[in-house]
C-alpha cells in the first residue's frame, strides 16, 4: 500500500468517525435525522452551506473551466458571490414559515404554501431529476480522483463503491448530524488545499502570479478576457444573473436552512459566503498554471489532478485524494438525504397520512439506500444522455425560484395553478433547447450579437413568469370560490 492510499483511507476512517459519533445523545427522529432538530447554530450552518457549494467539482470542474474558456470561468466565482449575498433577505422568511408549518424538505414547502399536495409533488419530481444526475457526476468524479491519487492502487469503480458505502454508513446512523460534523473536516481541507495550489503553483512554475498571466497571455492572447461572440460580455452577465437568482434552489439547501436555530445565522452567513467564495479563484489559477504546463491535456476535468501528479510527492497527492473524497461525501449526503425526504413527505405521506414518525424515518433511509444504488450503477456506466441531463438540472431548478420568492411576499399574487403551469412550460423549454441544442442565434438570427449571446434560459424563465402571473390571474376566481365551498381539498 503505498502512502497516498494509505492517507487517503486514514481521512476516510475519520469521516465515518465523525459521521458515526455525531448520533450521540439523540433520538432519530424524521426531524433530527433531517433537519438536525432545528438546532444548529451558526457555525454548522455556514459549514453545510459552504459544504454543499464546493464539491469535488471545485477542484476539477472549476479548475477545468478556466482551462477550457479562460475568463469566461470567471461567472462562477460571480454568482456565487452574488447568490450568497441574496441568502440575507431569503433565507430568513423560508427558515420562519418552515419552522411555524413543520417542514422539512423544499418540496413540502410549495405544498404547504400553495396548499397543493400536486404542487409539491412536481416540485419532488423537479427535484429527484436534478439531482441524480448530480449525485452520479460527484460519485464518478471522486471515483476518478481517488483512484488517480493512489496511483491506480484501487480502481475508479472501487472507490466509488467505498465512498457510497461510507457515506452510507454514517448518513442512516445520523443524517444531517453526520454531514455537519464531516463538513468541518472536509471544509478544512479543502480550503487548505486550494489556497496551497492557487498559490504554490504559479509561483513554482513562473515566480509570480504576473508571470503566470503573462505566460497564458503569450500562449492564448485572448483566454484572459471575454470574447466579441459567443461567451461574451451579455453572455456573462445573463448567466451570472439567472444562476444568482436561483442559487438557493437546489433541494439539498433545504435541509440546512431548515436545521438552522435562528435566523440571524443567514444575516451572518450572508456576508461570510461572498468572503469564502473568494476561494474559487485560487482555484482558477491552477486551471492557468495547467494551460501553460499541460498544453496536450485534451480534458480540462484533469488539469489540477495531472499537475498535482507532475509536481508533488506522493504524500501530498494523497491529501488532494482524501480531499476530493470529502468533497463527494458531504454534498452527496446532504443531496441524498434531501432527495429521499421529499419523496417521504410528498408521495409516501400523502398515500399514507396515518404514517408514524418512526416509519417515516424508516421509509426516508430506505430511499438513501436505493438512491444511492441509482447513482453509482450510472456513475459506473458512460452515456451521452446523462451527461446532458446534468448540464439541464441547474436550469430545472431555476424555475422554481419565481414561484418560491412571490410565496413571501405578504400578499402573494400568484396561486397554485399559476405556479405549477409556470413551471412546467419552463422546464419543458429547457428540456427542449438543451436537448435541440437550440440556441438564441437559432431563434433570433437578425439581432445583433448582444441578443443572440444570451444565456437562453433567459427564455425559460421570461415564459414562466408570464405564464405564471396570466394563469394566476385568470384562476383567481375559481381558487376563491374552491377555498370557501372545499377547505380540505388541496390536490393541484
Amino acid at each position: 500500500m503505498n502512502i497516498a492510499l494509505i492517507i487517503i483511507t486514514a481521512f476516510l476512517l475519520i469521516s465515518i468517525a465523525l459521521g458515526l459519533l455525531a448520533k450521540r445523545g439523540k433520538e432519530m427522529s424524521m426531524e433530527q435525522w433531517a433537519i438536525g432538530g432545528r438546532g444548529f447554530g451558526g457555525i454548522f450552518v455556514f459549514l453545510l452551506l459552504a459544504g454543499e457549494t464546493y464539491s469535488v467539482f471545485t477542484l476539477l470542474g472549476t479548475s477545468g473551466l478556466a482551462f477550457n474558456n479562460g475568463a469566461a470561468a470567471f461567472y462562477l466565482l460571480a454568482f456565487t458571490a452574488l447568490g450568497a449575498i441574496t441568502s440575507y433577505w431569503i433565507l430568513p422568511p423560508i427558515w420562519k414559515y418552515a419552522k411555524e408549518q413543520n417542514i422539512v424538505s423544499q418540496s413540502q414547502f410549495f405544498s404547504v404554501k400553495y396548499k397543493s399536495q400536486g404542487l409539491g409533488l412536481f416540485v419532488a419530481i423537479i427535484g429527484v431529476v436534478a439531482l441524480i444526475p448530480y449525485i452520479t457526476i460527484l460519485f464518478k468524479s471522486m471515483g476518478i480522483l481517488v483512484s488517480a491519487t493512489s496511483y491506480g492502487a484501487i480502481s475508479s469503480n472501487t472507490a466509488i463503491w467505498i465512498g457510497m458505502i461510507a457515506l452510507l454508513v454514517y448518513v442512516m446512523v445520523s443524517g444531517i448530524h453526520g454531514s455537519a460534523w464531516t463538513a468541518v473536516l472536509k471544509d478544512f481541507l479543502i480550503f487548505f488545499v486550494i489556497l496551497f495550489l492557487g498559490i504554490y503553483l504559479p509561483l513554482h512554475y513562473h515566480g509570480s502570479f504576473h508571470g503566470l498571466f503573462q505566460a497564458v497571455h503569450d500562449m492564448k492572447p485572448h483566454a484572459l478576457t471575454l470574447p466579441d461572440k459567443g461567451m461574451s460580455v451579455s453572455w456573462f452577465i445573463s448567466t451570472v444573473a439567472i444562476s444568482a437568482f436561483a442559487y438557493f434552489m437546489w433541494p439539498h439547501n433545504a435541509p440546512t436552512i431548515f436545521s438552522s436555530n435562528s435566523a440571524k445565522s443567514f444575516r451572518l452567513n450572508a456576508v461570510l459566503l461572498p468572503i469564502y467564495a473568494l476561494m474559487i479563484l485560487f482555484v482558477y489559477f491552477v486551471g492557468f498554471t495547467a494551460m501553460v504546463e499541460l498544453p496536450g491535456l485534451k480534458d480540462g476535468d484533469f488539469a489540477l489532478l495531472e499537475l498535482s501528479l507532475k509536481t508533488f510527492d506522493p504524500w501530498f497527492v494523497g491529501i488532494v485524494g482524501a480531499t476530493g473524497l470529502l468533497a463527494t461525501l458531504v454534498p452527496g449526503s446532504m443531496m441524498l438525504i434531501s432527495t429521499a425526504t421529499m419523496i417521504t413527505t410528498n408521495i409516501i405521506e400523502p398515500l399514507k397520512p396515518n404514517i408514524s414518525d418512526k416509519h417515516k424515518g424508516w421509509s426516508a433511509k430506505g430511499f438513501v439506500v436505493l438512491l444511492s444504488l441509482v447513482c453509482t450503477f450510472f456513475s459506473m456506466s458512460s452515456g451521452d444522455t446523462l451527461a446532458t441531463l446534468y448540464l439541464t438540472s441547474f436550469s430545472l431548478i431555476t424555475q422554481m425560484a419565481p414561484s418560491l420568492y412571490l410565496s413571501l411576499r405578504k400578499k402573494n399574487v400568484v396561486n397554485k395553478y399559476g405556479a405549477g403551469i409556470g413551471m412546467f412550460a419552463g422546464i419543458a423549454i429547457v428540456i427542449y433547447v438543451t436537448f435541440s441544442k437550440t440556441t438564441m442565434a437559432d431563434l433570433f438570427p437578425s439581432l445583433p450579437s448582444i441578443i443572440q449571446d444570451l444565456n437562453i434560459g433567459i427564455i425559460a424563465l421570461f415564459t414562466n413568469v408570464v405564464l405564471m402571473l396570466v394563469v394566476s390571474l385568470l384562476t383567481r376566481k375559481s381558487t376563491v370560490a374552491v377555498s370557501y365551498s372545499s377547505p380540505k381539498n388541496n390536490a393541484l
